[in-house]
């Protein structure tokens, strides 16, 4: 199936059904009063996140959803049935804006979860409702009001807790075909990769984490240039990124130093926040190099780049420095887990403490 990562849709919820007009009319009973009874509610609509989708191509053509109008008041005072709900499911990571207004709706981050996109109209009111001592015999009714509409913009960040981040043919999709049962296409041409790919790294028991790999950038790409920039959105969610540098004599630029420079300076004209994020170096192609010039080659570099946080050089290809890495990787996330829930307990506490009043003397 088509990855299709964003798209505009119109929805429209029910309208509320109306109010009836009627009168009981049975033999015997000249005088018997009103009986109009109540609309139905209109029908809601809903988006319901579903892990087993991974792509918005289901709303690439079909673009308008109508939910269900509540049915009038009749008479007898029966009240109108409630028009249906109606579902969209979309695939976990989605995120709702109104296309108009860039309003947020929400963010479907777990799959099952649900979100109120568009609220049906309230039914309206039969000619009972309306019955009084000094009126006997009303003929007024309240109508149903009308349903929620917007046009909703669908925007898929897939959930990841590493991203992958580099020139094209840096080697990102080679690593994570090696530390993961993912297979996306590999070959020695740039742009290979089309579309984001997700592998879950299990590096022990019940210990794993997911990896993103996105398209390659290239200078220019916040302009337009290039594939990556239109997925970046899709390292949003990451905790940690792995900025993989191709470190070989054969490289397409040959000076690694200046791809780093150029994927960080589009990395922050995208998004000041994404730059910021922790961000690890990692030397590819190590195999391609001679064994006595390695570590040479990677002191290089990190002088030039004045670089101060983790390096690690690998060869995605055979394997080798993989396991260290994703292993110290493993331990980075759950010490940021730990540090997470740390915080998060001590914010719980102020805010008890916070709401303890008193007592009086």
């Amino acid at each position: 199936m088509k990855f299709v990562d964003e798209v505009t849709i119109r929805i429209e919820a029910g309208d509320g059904g109306d109010g009836g007009v009627s009168f009981r009319r049975e033999k015997y009973i000249p005088f018997g009063g009103p009986d109009g009874g109540d609309g139905g509610d209109g029908g809601s609509i809903y988006l319901v996140a579903d892990a087993e989708l991974n792509t918005l191509a289901d709303y690439r053509f079909t673009q308008r959803f109508r939910a269900e109008r509540g049915q009038n008041g009749m008479s007898a005072n029966c009240t109108g049935r409630s028009g249906s709900d109606l579902i969209i499911v979309v695939p976990v990571g989605t995120v709702a804006h109104d296309a108009d207004t860039g309003e947020l709706i929400g963010d479907l981050v777990k799959s099952g979860q649900r979100l109120l996109a568009a609220q049906g109209g309230f039914h309206g009111l039969g000619n009972t409702r309306y019955k009084s001592s000094t009126n006997r015999a009303p003929r007024q009714s309240k109508p149903g009001t009308s349903g929620e509409t917007r046009n909703l913009r669908l925007e898929l960040k897939v959930i990841a807790d590493v991203g992958l981040l580099g020139m094209p043919n840096a080697g990102k999709s080679t690593l994570i075909r090696t530390v993961s049962a993912a297979r996306p296409k590999v070959a020695d041409y740039p742009f290979t990769t089309l579309h984001p790919n997700l592998g879950v790294v299990r590096v022990g028991p019940l210990k794993s984490f997911v990896m993103a790999d996105i398209p390659g950038l290239i200078e220019g790409a916040a302009e337009g240039a290039g594939l990556g920039i239109q997925f970046l959105r899709h390292l949003s969610r990451t905790r940690l990124l792995l900025h993989l540098v191709d470190v070989s004599p054969y490289s397409d630029s040959g000076d690694p130093v200046r791809d780093v420079a150029i994927i960080f300076g589009e990395l922050l004209k995208y998004s000041a926040e994404l730059a910021e994020r922790e961000r690890w170096l990692v030397l590819n192609k190590l195999d391609l190099l001679p064994e006595e010039e390695r570590a040479v080659r990677r002191d290089e570099i990190v002088t030039a780049l004045d670089w101060t946080g983790p390096v690690f050089s690998i060869s995605a290809l055979s394997g080798e420095g993989t396991e260290a890495l994703m292993q110290a990787v493993m331990e980075r996330l759950e010490e940021r887990q730990r540090l997470e829930a740390a915080a998060e307990t001590a914010t719980l506490a102020e805010v008890e403490a916070n709401d303890v009043q008193p007592e009086d003397s």
